[in-house]
């Protein structure tokens, strides 16, 4: 078997997409892996270099590999897109992944401490307090936002998150 120099990884929630090249661009592996399965794998490898699509989950998986002494750099999904050279799967754009990370000039995300994910939560969390002008008249936005005036049935007017709190009901007990 020839020795993997690059490895692509396009990470999901519960299957990743390997693409692995050698020193002369030539595809060497392409396969899925369970979650499971993923350090067991990367610790049969000799070091290398491995690219990931930049996420949240991304920097827990770059210290891991990392620990293995894998070099891991993370790459913004902006950077990744114009190497994808045809429809949107896992299998293309781990091999997009995979040409990315070789270029000179790509621009690189710095791996996150959990201390320095957590801080961002934190920062995100707080963000949801402040009146904003790119939430509309909403009083906080996403998957925990689905709530419902107790009176007229529509979302609320207010100013902010602490503003609601009396008002609001979620949109399972509105239905009811």
């Amino acid at each position: 078997m020839q020795t993997i120099t690059t490895i692509g990884l396009d990470i999901a929630k519960s299957v990743f997409q390997v693409h692995g090249v050698d020193g002369a661009g030539q595809v060497v592996i392409r396969r899925q892996l369970k979650r499971r399965s993923v350090l067991t794998f990367f610790q049969k490898l000799p070091p290398c270099l491995i690219g990931i699509e930049a996420c949240a989950s991304a920097h827990h998986w770059s210290r891991e590999l990392q620990a293995l002494g894998h070099k891991v750099r993370l790459i913004p999904p902006a950077y990744v897109k114009p190497y994808v050279k045809r429809q949107k799967n896992d299998a293309a754009d781990a091999e997009a992944i995979c040409e990315a990370v070789t270029k000179a000039n790509m621009r690189f995300v710095p791996t996150k401490t959990p201390e320095q994910q957590s801080g961002l939560v934190l920062h995100r969390t707080r963000h949801l307090f402040y009146p904003s002008a790119d939430r509309g008249d909403q009083c906080n936005q996403g998957p925990s936002c689905r709530v419902r005036d107790r009176c007229t049935g529509r979302a609320p007017r207010c100013r902010g998150i602490a503003q609601c709190l009396g008002r609001i009901q979620t949109i399972s007990e509105f239905r009811r």
